[in-house]
């Protein structure tokens, strides 16, 4: 699939919004704003595709799954609105990435320096499960960030998904990577490419177990951090 005909991030996110590629991920999305759950049942949801946010100059390239159905999909902001925002928001802010730690709607006060926030699905997705198809149809919108994002020096790459569709995107521009692995904490430095870092998502399936603590993901930006001021 082609990519995008945009030469500026305003006019991806613009058509980001408007994407009806993937119908199964329209419908559920839809469905999930029209239901919606008794805590936000006053509130309309955005129930749209949700395009990046932060800072065009990005250093720092955040990579995620896909939007929370009461999260991103009802706020219209990456990784707003749900418990996955809360820690990344906070690590973000801890780190100097953010100027506040706590993000709640697309309209508030939250500004990114350095960073930039992705996802490699941009609708949410039903049991948080995207088909191989409705990845592949997405893929081209990271491609297209990929090359307007020029000034990234790392990719964080939030969970195996990301980092399987970060490193297939890489391998097709031509890119020997060799046989990279995920693993949380990870990092890989390839010629000519940004540093890729790995970590576990902070999914509640991930935070409430135990499988990613809070000490692991703040080591992880403070890794992230020391990257991007080394690579200044």
């Amino acid at each position: 699939m082609n990519l995008p005909r945009t030469n500026s991030l305003k006019q991806l996110h613009s058509e980001i919004i408007t994407c009806a590629r993937c119908p199964r991920l329209r419908a559920y999305c839809a469905e999930v704003g029209q239901t919606r759950v008794r805590r936000y049942r006053d509130q309309e949801y955005w129930a749209r595709p949700v395009p990046g946010f932060g800072d065009p100059e990005a250093r720092l390239l955040i990579l995620g799954l896909a939007p929370g159905a009461h999260g991103a999909n009802r706020t219209g902001r990456m990784f707003t609105g749900d418990d996955s925002g809360r820690w990344l928001y906070g690590a973000l802010y801890e780190a100097g990435f953010a100027n506040q730690p706590e993000s709640v709607s697309r309209d508030d006060s939250l500004r990114l320096t350095g960073a930039y926030i992705s996802n490699v699905v941009r609708c949410a997705p039903p049991d948080n499960k995207p088909a191989a198809a409705e990845l592949a149809a997405c893929r081209p919108y990271l491609e297209a960030e990929l090359a307007l994002l020029t000034r990234v020096r790392v990719v964080l790459a939030l969970g195996r998904i990301a980092f399987d569709s970060y490193v297939r995107i890489r391998r097709a521009q031509g890119y020997d990577l060799g046989r990279p692995a995920f693993k949380h904490g990870a990092e890989y430095h390839w010629p000519g490419l940004p540093v890729l870092l790995c970590s576990y998502h902070p999914s509640r399936q991930n935070t409430n177990t135990g499988v990613l603590t809070p000490a692991m993901w703040r080591d992880v930006f403070v890794r992230a951090r020391a990257l991007v001021d080394g690579l200044d």
